[in-house]
């Protein structure tokens, strides 16, 4: 009688893919990504699109206003309480220096983190941006293209250590099941997140408006610093030799007494010139 041979071992479960980042994560993501780029783009006066520096801040500031609402009204893996994992990151942050690597089903630990991190730095960007706090604005921009690197490269990596595309991820919103052979589709946003979001998204565009009246409107760097509606000025002087523009007075209130004799004055030259009888 012959020895009872071993059973077969299992067939490996087949790799599929599973809804993981919703739409609303994934249009805030890239929709930023392009408000964030276009804000370094237009940031130096003598940009083509330098224009478009306060509109591209104030689209980020309304982001960042539907994100916080999302972080609790979202999908499963937009949630913060989904990827906010500190008691995991030393975990995590071990083995990734002993070469292990684990697939996560939506942000790993530090990701999580970097989300926060982001989140707060383009706040502030955008605050310092608004109240003109001119050299803590750029330092704060810069620390914050530097986490995007770092973010960037981390993404990367981990795409090629998992084999999972993480950036491909957030333009579908499927992962493999590669790592996670009982992954199931993420639970979707709550059933009134999509009104309450278009009402954020509304209240906070409406906000912007009443800070800066042009808010969404793209102009010149010069009428974006005079948005607030002040009613104030800034005397500036060309500088040949250097090429800029250089402020001689810091932001001054027109002088009613001097500005409306040379109006009239100007008006009353027009309409003689164009044979106009004032009314």
């Amino acid at each position: 009688m012959s020895a009872a041979e071993p059973a077969p071992a299992p067939a490996p479960a087949p790799v599929r893919t599973v809804m993981t980042w919703d739409p609303g994560v994934r249009i805030f993501h890239w929709t930023l990504v392009a408000s964030i780029a276009l804000s370094f783009l237009s940031s130096e006066e003598d940009s083509l699109l330098s224009a478009w520096h306060m509109p591209a801040g104030w689209v980020a500031a309304v982001l960042i206003a539907f994100r916080l609402l999302w972080g609790f009204v979202g999908g499963e893996h937009a949630r913060f309480r989904n990827f906010i994992k500190l008691s995991e990151l030393k975990g995590h942050v071990s083995g990734l220096l002993k070469g292990r690597v684990h697939a996560s089903r939506g942000h790993n630990p530090l990701g999580g983190l970097a989300v926060i991190g982001l989140l707060t730095l383009v706040s502030a960007t955008v605050f310092t941006g608004v109240t003109r706090a001119e050299d803590l604005h750029e330092v704060i921009a810069w620390t914050l293209l530097g986490l995007i690197g770092l973010h960037v490269t981390a993404v990367i990596a981990m795409s090629f250590l998992t084999r999972d595309n993480l950036i491909g991820a957030m333009i579908t919103g499927r992962k493999k099941t590669t790592h996670l052979p009982d992954a199931k589709d993420a639970t979707p946003p709550a059933r009134l997140a999509v009104p309450f979001a278009i009402a954020v998204v509304a209240g906070s565009a409406f906000a912007a408006t009443r800070i800066d009246a042009d808010a969404f409107q793209p102009g010149s760097r010069e009428e974006a610093e005079n948005h607030s509606g002040s009613g104030e000025g800034l005397v500036q002087q060309w500088n040949a030799t250097e090429q800029v523009w250089v402020p001689l007075t810091d932001f001054i209130a027109p002088d009613k007494s001097v500005i409306d004799p040379l109006i009239a004055e100007d008006a009353a030259a027009y309409a003689a010139e164009n044979g106009i009888t004032p009314g």
